[in-house]
């Protein structure tokens, strides 16, 4: 079963190809919504060399990015083996 854990933001790395699907509408439709509620769905990370690699949740983390907040509720997952 996956755990929650609190991540640094600033230990999180955005591969390229993922941070070109962002879209800044529902980066700040986001923002607002977890201004509300909080964090209600953690993104999912996968553990790298001194950093944590983004699975999903761009759009949660830079809406956190862009409220100041310097830490992400995330499950680290294991990469899969083929």
């Amino acid at each position: 079963m996956l755990q929650k854990k609190i991540i640094p933001i600033s230990q999180v790395y955005v591969p390229v190809k993922r941070a070109k699907t962002l879209e800044p509408a529902k980066v700040e439709e986001l923002a607002e919504s977890i201004l509300e509620n909080g964090q209600t769905t953690p993104i999912r990370l996968r553990a790298g060399n001194d950093r944590f690699v983004l699975i999903e949740g761009l759009h949660r983390l830079e809406a956190l990015k862009a409220l100041g907040e310097e830490t992400v509720e995330g499950y680290v997952v294991h990469a899969r083996l083929h």
